[in-house]
């Protein structure tokens, strides 16, 4: 078995290449090519939790599992609020052949999944994004855009001046092209985006749909739990909705959840699945103002596809610390 580090991960998985190893996964999803059991959550203190996410893919043909630590307090100690480990079978005769750190890897997976997402359904003359957060995923996900859209402007906004401030600095001096804006307004940074990505660990809903201005793309990333949402309900009133997995979306989106619950939305108002757009047996944008989103949850398929990519590329360059169990 090779065992890759965090530093072996984001060497051998740079967006560009995640991106089309996500839109390839996301088309087998839609297929019926996985076996995506809902993620298993166990609480494990002071609001921390273990996230348990295993699943088995046809194409390639493998299998393996997550576990995933997730604090969110981390951040504050200069550490990720996801640690963790994949451990990646060979379907053969099923030995595992692979473990690597899940932190990176989770972060990568889940921009390119919203990049995959963004280049089905914005406005392919988008130029302008919203990021609402500024954390690992922020940085993520503007890698993640800037690689399918041609973005000039950013505004990113949250809680604290100081860290938005900070964030739009440094993707200014990473990125030349951009103008970048920053603040504490969300509002503010919503009503002139073309493409937004909420990337918060906020509980409770940071975006409004009555914000949200015609044509725009959203991306909902943060909320993984049911007991969290991003958006509040005019969001989904106003926003024509694709999904990484419908069953998941279904136990695990709080906005979603909670509305079905009242009776103010069901299912059949989904517009289905990225990977269905994809594959071209179902309509993504179908016109210039209409406001689109994509729900991430994250699913297993994702980093299954993520770390077969990877633990290729590895064994091709010699990457890794090689053991025996």
């Amino acid at each position: 078995m090779i065992v890759l580090k965090h530093e072996d991960v984001a060497d051998l998985l740079p967006m560009g290449e995640a991106v089309e190893v996500i839109d390839n996964v996301m088309r087998t999803v839609s297929r019926g090519g996985a076996e995506l059991p809902l993620r298993h959550v166990v609480p494990v203190g002071s609001g921390n939790m273990m996230g348990v996410m295993s699943g088995a893919l046809n194409a390639p043909h493998c299998y393996g599992v997550k576990l995933v630590s997730l604090f969110p307090g981390n951040p504050e100690k200069g550490l990720s609020s996801h640690r963790g480990a994949v451990v990646l079978f060979e379907a053969e005769t099923g030995g595992a052949v692979a473990m690597m750190d899940a932190g990176f890897l989770t972060a990568i997976r889940t921009a390119a999944a919203s990049a995959v997402a963004t280049r089905a359904l914005a406005r392919e003359n988008a130029t302008s994004l919203a990021l609402i957060g500024y954390g690992e995923q922020a940085e993520h996900h503007l890698d993640a855009m800037m690689a399918v859209r041609p973005i000039t402007r950013l505004h990113v906004a949250g809680r604290s001046a100081e860290r938005a401030e900070a964030f739009a600095k440094q993707a200014a001096e990473h990125y030349p092209q951009l103008t970048a804006v920053h603040g504490t307004d969300v509002q503010a940074a919503v009503e002139t985006a073309d493409i937004v990505c909420t990337v918060t660990a906020s509980p409770t809903p940071v975006l409004m749909g009555d914000w949200l201005p015609e044509g725009v793309h959203v991306n909902i990333v943060g909320a993984s739990l049911p007991s969290k949402r991003e958006v509040d309900d005019r969001v989904v009133e106003r926003a024509d909705i694709w999904v990484d997995y419908t069953p998941s979306t279904l136990a695990q989106a709080g906005e979603i959840v909670d509305m079905i619950k009242t009776g103010t939305f069901s299912e059949d108002k989904l517009k289905g699945e990225i990977g269905a757009v994809l594959e071209g047996t179902l309509e993504g944008r179908s016109t210039p103002g209409q406001i689109t989103a994509y729900r991430s949850l994250g699913i297993t398929a994702q980093d299954l596809a993520a770390a077969e990519y990877v633990y290729r590329q590895a064994t091709t360059a010699g990457r890794g610390q090689v053991v025996t169990l």
